[in-house]
């Protein structure tokens, strides 16, 4: 087998390998699909079968007329749209900072900011609640919110991104032309990362939009809820109702795959960039 013939091998090999991961990625989503339209004599039916023998939309009319999901719909797009935006402009504007000024313990600071990507929701908890509490932000949106207006993750994305695409001198040019700081930031860094900022706000939207443990604290009034808890609704003390769950799933599923659909170029380009040696 001559070298050229290995290398057909290994992509044909590589290629099955993707095809059956995505497959496996895929089914969970359709069987949560195929489970909504399913009658519930279907749903706990034995032999489980895959396609429906008399598929019903009962199950999403239920779960917009009597559960009000469309109310946690507008909330959970509403704190994540206000999260995404957030985060968009603390995540260039200090990745902007970080990657192009000097100034006394820009480094340190760089590193205490991004440790706190390592420490989880659940070891600052507490004392989070009690100053959202002291603030008369519980049951509030700005009181759900708060936690995610930062990401630390993606202001060392579009640093590490600035840092490895626009050069010194591109900025240095600009300042000799009379360009202010605050119009290269708007008029040159905010342009040339925008596959980045793509990227992140694919994850900080996924993020805000299945954050469950901080609204399910401070969140008491069902009018304030989001998707993720209204989901737990479904959930009883002994029974689970499958069919609901899994519309109201899907309804909740179905907005982030449509922003991942138009922006899924983004994520691509603003991970190689921010790879790429300068």
């Amino acid at each position: 087998m001559t070298n050229i013939d290995r290398e057909k091998l290994k992509i044909v090999f590589m290629h099955v390998l993707l095809i059956l991961g995505a497959i496996s990625m895929v089914i969970p989503f359709i069987w949560m699909f195929v489970t909504s339209v399913k009658p519930s004599t279907e749903i706990l039916s034995w032999p489980p079968s895959f396609i429906p023998k008399s598929p019903t939309l009962d199950s999403y009319r239920t779960v917009l007329r009597e559960a009000n999901f469309l109310r946690y719909f507008l909330n959970t797009l509403f704190i994540s749209t206000i999260s995404t935006l957030s985060i968009l402009f603390t995540s260039s504007l200090s990745g902007f900072i970080f990657a192009k000024y000097r100034f006394l313990g820009r480094n340190i600071i760089f590193l205490i900011l991004l440790s706190t990507a390592m420490i989880p929701i659940e070891c600052y908890m507490v004392s989070l609640y009690i100053l959202i509490n002291k603030f008369g932000w519980i049951n509030t949106y700005q009181g759900v919110v708060a936690p995610i207006l930062v990401m630390s993750f993606g202001i060392f994305l579009i640093r590490q991104n600035i840092i490895m695409s626009i050069p010194d001198e591109l900025l240095y040019a600009a300042r000799i032309d009379g360009c202010s700081e605050w119009r290269i930031y708007t008029n040159i860094i905010l342009p040339l990362t925008r596959p980045a900022l793509g990227a992140l706000a694919i994850f900080s939207y996924m993020n805000a939009w299945a954050f469950f443990i901080w609204p399910l604290i401070v969140i008491n009034d069902r009018n304030l809820y989001t998707m993720e808890l209204g989901l737990t609704m479904f959930q009883k003390r002994f029974t689970v109702d499958y069919g609901l769950i899994c519309a109201g799933s899907t309804i909740a599923v179905l907005p982030i795959l449509i922003i991942f659909l138009i922006l899924r170029r983004n994520i691509i380009e603003g991970i190689t960039l921010t790879g790429l040696k300068e």
